[in-house]
């Protein structure tokens, strides 16, 4: 899924590429996407692009006439920039925004079709869709501290609520674990007063490193390779490699749709978090620590 650093550098170039351009024309080729009915989507077509910004891992597109395209990408929705009047792809095509430049394709590389779009007038009813996460880079320790404890959860879930903190998501909540050498599971009832700036700043840094290094990817251009796994990342999408840091191969726990990869040299003090499925089917025989891995690996 998109995340912050993804979506900043996704508004920074649809500012090159479309800002203060007319919306000629909307193609729609999926009925799965567009989620909203009032005023209908042909309101924005013949009407400029007056702003784009981010509001958590959603893109908010400003029309003239206090209109307002709300887009979440979800998992595998992915934008586009190609030459004015491009088609659009038959197999994972959802919509097409043509502008006098270019046409911008909205296209999602999954059968479940979980992009959504809401055309909407208004600020009061683009707030809706705000899910009220704390913007971390612009925020203190404090501010940070009393939104993840608002509730007790797990390191890795809190990071990734959009209810406590905005537009971090499955991969860079991995980043930032490792960074902060914390447990995905530990709960935020547990760090101790110390914790929390080490947790605070991780977070900072790393949304802020990958951002850069997006944009510098990007540069002038599109951002057409946006990835959860990125080359450079110290644990997220690279099981079984050696941490950067230490070199004990990464581990992983997998859950529902999601997944925590985390070195347990550094994060874990040598523990191998339990898998749910695996651990439940191996029942005794799961090792738990790299010793008892090791050990396996060599008998």
């Amino acid at each position: 899924m998109p995340e912050l650093p993804d979506i900043v550098v996704y508004v920074e170039a649809l500012e090159r590429f479309a800002l203060d351009r007319e919306i000629e024309r909307v193609r729609l080729t999926s009925p799965f996407l567009l989620r909203s009915y009032d005023p209908p989507l042909s309101a924005v077509e013949g009407k400029r692009l007056v702003g784009v910004r981010r509001l958590g891992k959603r893109l908010v597109l400003a029309v003239e006439e206090d209109l307002f395209l709300v887009l979440h990408l979800m998992i595998a929705g992915r934008l586009r920039w190609r030459p004015k009047g491009a088609k659009v792809p038959r197999r994972n095509g959802l919509a097409a925004f043509d502008f006098p430049d270019g046409t911008l394709l909205l296209t999602e590389a999954s059968s479940k079709k979980r992009a959504s779009l809401y055309l909407v007038r208004g600020e009061a009813a683009v707030a809706e869709h705000d899910p009220g996460g704390l913007e971390v880079l612009d925020n203190d320790l404090q501010a940070f501290h009393s939104a993840l404890t608002a509730e007790n959860h797990t390191l890795k879930r809190a990071l990734t609520d959009p209810r406590l903190l905005s537009g971090i998501g499955n991969a860079y909540s991995d980043e930032i674990l490792h960074r902060a050498a914390m447990s995905p599971f530990k709960r935020t009832a547990q760090l101790a007063e110390g914790e929390w700036p080490r947790l605070f700043e991780a977070t900072r840094e790393v949304l802020v490193e990958w951002t850069e290094r997006t944009r510098e990817e990007v540069g002038e251009g599109f951002p057409d390779k946006v990835t959860a796994f990125r080359q450079g990342m110290a644990v997220h999408g690279r099981y079984r490699e050696p941490c950067p840091v230490c070199s004990t191969p990464v581990q992983r726990v997998l859950y529902a749709e999601n997944e925590a990869n985390y070195c347990p040299r550094c994060q874990t003090a040598g523990r191998l978090l339990a898998d749910r499925a695996l651990s439940r089917l191996m029942k005794q025989d799961w090792p738990k620590t790299l010793e008892e891995l090791e050990a396996r690996k060599t008998s």
